[in-house]
Parts: C-alpha cells; structure tokens; sequence
C-alpha cells in the first residue's frame, strides 16, 4: 500500500482541529440546561414546604403596610427579622400590581435562581477559566451532598433548592456569590472607595435578607481577604467597607439586626436535626475534601481551602457548645468542597489524573442525581414517577385555600403546630408564631395558652376565655372539637381530618 503524499500528510497535521475541551465542555452545559428547565418547572408548580407561608406572609403584611407592618405571623405589634429589604422589595411589588402573593413568589423564585446562577459563574470565573467550570460547579453545588436527603433554607442540594426556591435565603446566596467575585477581582486589582463601599452595603443586604446565608457569605468573604493578603494601602479600604456594613446593618428599621446575638432557646433546638443522619447527608462531599487538599499541598493560601476551613471550624465549634444554630454555617464547608471537586477536573494537575477525577466527579454526580431524583415528582406528580423514584420523593405540604372563602385578612385563627406555620400566608393570623421568635415578647404566653386549649380536660369556660383574650374568630381543629360553646363548623378540608370552625361573638 503506497503512503499518502508527503502534501497531504502535512496537510492533516497542520489542519485547524476542534478544541479538545469542547465535547468534555458541551455535556456539563447540557445537564446544566437540563437542571434549569427542571426547576422552571418546579417554579410554576412552587411546592409547598418548610417556611413558605411565612414568606408569603410577610408579602401580606408588606402590601398592607410599607412603613410599619405588625408581625407578620400573630397579631402583635412587633418587629421581625423577616422584614428584610428582598422582601420589601416583594412588598413592593404586590402593592403596586395587585398580583397574588403566590405569584409574587414565583417571580422571586425566578430572580432568586438567575442571581444564583450568575454568581456562581463569576465567582469560579476567578477561579478558573475553563469553559466547563461553571457548569461542572453548577452540577456538584446541586448534587454532590449524600444518600440522606435533607432540606434546609440556605442549603443547595436539589431537593433543598427545589422546596427553597422562592425563599430569600436563594437571593441571599445569589448576592453571596457576586459579592466573593466582586471582592476577589478587587483584592487582585486596585479598586477605588466607591467599588469598596458598594462591597460594605452589599454585604450588609446580604445579612439582613438571610441572617444564616450572611455568616456563610461572611466566612466566604474573610477566605478571600486571608488568601490574598492585601497590602497595607487595601487596609483602609477594607476597614471602610465593613465600616458601611455595620452602619447599614445598625441604621435598618425594621428590625434590630444586632439583637439577634441573643437568640438561643427554642432556635437551637430547632437546629439539633442539621446534626442527624451527618455522614448519610454529606459523604459524597468527602470526593471534594480529597480535592481541598490536594488544593493545599500547591497553595497554602488557596481561598477555597480557607472557606472550608473556617465553614468547618464553625460548625464544629456550635456541635461542641451546643449552639445547634451555628450548623448553619455548614454551607461554607460545603460550598469550596463541591467546588473543588469540580476544579480538580480542569485543573488538578497533567491528564490523567483529570481523568481519574473525571470520571469520580461523574460516579458521585450520578449517585447524587439518583438520590434526588423524586424531585421530578414536583413536577409530574408522584403518581407518574416510576416506582423505582417515587421511593425518593418527599411530599409537599398540603395548603389551606380552603378557609379562604370564610377567613378574612386580619382574622385570628387557633390552630396548632404545623398550621400556625401556613395559615398566615392567606393573610389570617394565628395565636402562636410557627416558629421561634425573637421579638415577639408573650411568645411563651401564647404558646402556653395554645397547648392549654387543645389540651384534653381542659374546662369549655377555660378554652372560651382563650379565645377571647386573643380575639380569635376561627378555630381549627378535627372533627371532634374539644368542647367550646358557640363553636359552629363552617368548612372541612377534603380528607376530613381538618375542620373550620366559626367562634360566636
């Protein structure tokens, strides 16, 4: 067989090539289309869950009000850290347009998921120029956590940001993001007073939207000034940025930012739960733990290594003192492990150990994916997932559309446990808060005397004197009420379990 020309030979190996990355580049940016036409999906359906109605709620009030709104849960006048300026914003909006609060909360969730994806982008564009990090970041941010579910404000796993995604907590997250890259670009480069103040004030925006996802973009932002080492002429800079923050954080009227330091009690138990199940919940972030350290063998200064460092140092530290709250400082250990894990891949060093991380990266994002899989189940029903997923699908919260043709806003309502948590979004309040409050200064007394009417042998006149002294005109209860005169049914959900009933005057 003759051999080709010597032209020709010369021809194919001067001829232009297509990238070797663009295939490799290509996939992660399909699942990452894939991931965001999921949650569009899940967008228009807004599962309901978690702390959904008191969000709604504080729209409700917001529209009502601007300048000062009650508590948005009980009928107090009392301030709340819920009255952040993303949900003054929220406000806003419901009152200029007259939209229902449930599409104000699409629209947020929508806002919430492009800030998230933006700042994810620029924040590992300072990390690294590949054109597949992002994606890959994207994938092991929302996948790489364990075979445990769990869901949780503030915490990216799919199924979380699925149930999440209308929250402020997403937005918070989103700015966090934007805030590490704007802060990174500015330490490597000379920035002026303007750039830096605008850096103080987000920072504070950041806090007050969600005070936990603040501690985490705090940790993130502290790594980055560590990492780079500023030089004394930066110095000023930086004392001015948090400088702003601060005043920012003390000037804001809706709520003592401050006073939040005392909070403990009840919220720390709440929190005990972000300890169970740890290593079904998490091991998969072990792959972007074995990355942080190979990250530190190069650099000792590596911001992610530091980020990990002090997210991990903190949470350590609230399991040890009991200060279950400080768990949720565990994104920032989670956040530059999964990121870490997905840099390894474009940047861990010759070929072949890319492609050992490749092809680990891929093994755990495929667990991860199965693992959460039943989040499909928010959007086709659980009915139509196959067995095989429907075992991995967490039902949602059940709504309370059907009071609403009876209970007016403003309207006091008994009601217990889970339902003081979801009856406000309506616009109705309940006698307790569906969740620890700082502020409220009776909480234990309405809690007390909320467990004293559904208590059994509790005397009629005792629950009626209750009612009362709360101005409650709706009781909801099962279909055998404890006795009360002048308690008349009006409305019955459609299992029959829950019934509305009407308190006489």
């Amino acid at each position: 067989m003759r051999s080709a020309p010597p032209e020709a030979r010369l021809a194919r190996r001067t001829a232009v090539r297509p990238p070797v990355s663009a295939p490799r580049s290509a996939a992660p940016w399909a699942a990452v289309a894939l991931l965001a036409v999921l949650l569009l999906l899940v967008i228009v359906r807004l599962p309901w869950a978690g702390d959904l109605g008191m969000h709604a709620a504080t729209i409700e009030r917001l529209r009502h009000s601007l300048v000062r709104p009650r508590d948005p849960l009980v009928d107090a006048d009392a301030p709340s850290p819920y009255y952040s300026p993303w949900m003054l914003v929220l406000g806003c909006l419901a009152r200029a347009t007259g939209l229902s609060v449930f599409v104000v909360l699409r629209l947020a969730a929508l806002a919430g998921l492009m800030l998230l994806a933006t700042g994810v982008r620029r924040y590992v564009r300072t990390l690294s120029t590949h054109p597949a990090a992002p994606a890959l970041a994207v994938l092991s941010l929302v996948l790489l956590w364990g075979t445990v579910l769990i869901n949780w404000s503030g915490f990216l796993s799919l199924n979380s940001l699925a149930l999440t995604v209308s929250y402020p907590s997403v937005v918070a997250l989103g700015l966090a993001f934007h805030h590490w890259a704007w802060l990174t670009r500015s330490l490597r480069a000379p920035a002026g007073w303007d750039v830096w103040l605008g850096l103080g004030a987000l920072w504070a925006v950041i806090l007050l939207c969600h005070q936990f996802t603040g501690v985490v973009a705090t940790l993130g932002a502290l790594a980055a000034v560590l990492a780079t080492r500023p030089p004394r002429a930066q110095w000023p800079r930086l004392a001015a940025s948090a400088a702003l923050g601060l005043l920012v954080l003390w000037l804001w009227p809706y709520y003592d930012f401050f006073a939040l330091f005392t909070a403990g009690g009840d919220l720390e138990e709440v929190h005990r739960a972000l300890y169970d199940h740890f290593p079904g919940r998490y091991w998969l972030v072990l792959l972007g733990v074995a990355a942080l350290a190979a990250r530190w063998r190069r650099d000792r200064r590596d911001p992610l290594v530091l980020f990990f460092a002090l997210g991990a140092l903190v949470c350590a530290a609230g399991f040890a003192c009991g200060h279950y709250s400080w768990g949720r400082a565990l994104p920032a250990a989670l956040i530059p492990a999964q990121l870490a894990a997905a840099l390894a891949v474009v940047q861990g060093g010759p070929r072949a150990v890319r492609l050992r991380w490749a092809w680990a990266l891929a093994a755990a994002l495929a667990v991860g994916a199965w693992t959460q899989s039943g989040v499909l189940g928010y959007v086709v029903g659980r009915a139509r997932l196959p067995a095989v997923l429907a075992v991995h699908y967490v039902r949602p919260w059940a709504g309370y559309h059907w009071i609403t043709p009876y209970v007016r806003y403003g309207d006091v309502v008994m009601a217990r446990d889970l339902p003081s948590r979801l009856i406000p979004a309506y616009g109705a309040y309940t006698v307790t808060p569906g969740y620890p409050d700082l502020f409220l200064p009776d909480e234990d007394r309405r809690e007390h005397a909320a467990q004293r009417y559904y208590r059994p042998g509790t005397p009629p006149g005792v629950r009626r004197d209750i009612l009362r002294a709360y101005a409650v005109r709706w009781v909801l209860d099962d279909s055998t009420p404890h006795p009360v005169p002048g308690l008349r049914p009006v409305a019955r959900d459609a299992a029959g379990d829950e019934v509305l009933y009407a308190v006489a005057p």
